[in-house]
């Protein structure tokens, strides 16, 4: 057991000036994880701002020991067209290195570099990178030690989401972004169960029939509304009425 724990120091040599007293040793599996949302996590706990007695001036961040670094992965196409650059100093000397190119490398210090760049420039970023500790697969020299696990929380996925469903008959342009809105929209989420829960509807005459239709009552209607033929309209008996007015004032004046 102390030759175990003398291993663990040994290989914590860095952090000899720094009490450890009061600071906990998070273990952390890298495995299936992205480099940048871990770096993030990472951070947060190198500076101690998941303590409610953070203060940024002090160094009171734990100890973080992540396993499987090699195992991580970039969004999209971040292997090819991630690049590191630095300067030999001479003329001429501008290097780069795509990620791909680094991880083969060393598979740390792609999440290395990563957490490097999160942590605020100024003199403790030196003492807050040595206590992290990255090893490319699960053997580590801190099994000895009181580990506590830590799970990082999960890339969740950001889609703006829509109120309303397209007309019938019209098609999306992209049907990929479409069905991936769709699924972040709980409204029309909600709306297709209670379509599928509901019987089918009847089917609805095409506007063309609509149109049939209608012309065909308004021809009916105006039939209905003439006079027959050998029928006399309403100024027809007005007119026989005040023939027969006259014709009896003139019999009695006569």
């Amino acid at each position: 057991m102390a030759d175990i724990r003398a291993q663990s120091i040994k290989a914590l040599r860095s952090l000899e000036t720094i009490r450890l007293n009061g600071l906990r040793f998070r273990l952390i599996d890298a495995r299936g994880l992205i480099v940048g949302k871990l770096a993030t996590q990472i951070s947060v706990l190198l500076q101690g701002k998941d303590k409610p007695i953070y203060t940024p001036k002090q160094n009171m961040g734990d100890v973080v020991i992540v396993i499987n670094a090699a195992h991580l992965h970039f969004t999209q196409d971040k292997w090819d067209t991630k690049l590191y650059r630095w300067h030999t100093g001479f003329p001429g000397g501008l290097r780069q290195r795509t990620a791909a190119e680094e991880w083969d490398r060393d598979p740390t210090e792609v999440l290395r570099k990563a957490v490097n760049g999160m942590l605020p420039k100024n003199l403790q970023r030196i003492y807050r990178m040595d206590k992290l500790k990255i090893f490319p697969e699960e053997d580590h020299p801190f099994k000895a030690l009181p580990l506590s696990l830590y799970v990082p929380s999960p890339r969740t996925l950001h889609l703006p989401g829509m109120g309303w469903s397209l007309p019938p008959g019209l098609d999306p342009m992209n049907p990929k972004k479409y069905a991936l809105r769709r699924l972040a929209s709980p409204y029309l989420q909600q709306e297709q169960a209670e379509s599928k829960q509901q019987p089918p509807a009847p089917p609805v005459p095409s506007t063309a029939h609509q149109a049939q239709g209608q012309q065909g009552q308004g021809k009916a209607g105006q039939e209905g509304g003439k006079p027959e033929k050998g029928s006399r309209g309403r100024k027809g008996e007005r007119k026989v009425e005040a023939g027969k007015t006259a014709s009896g004032s003139g019999a009695l004046g006569l």
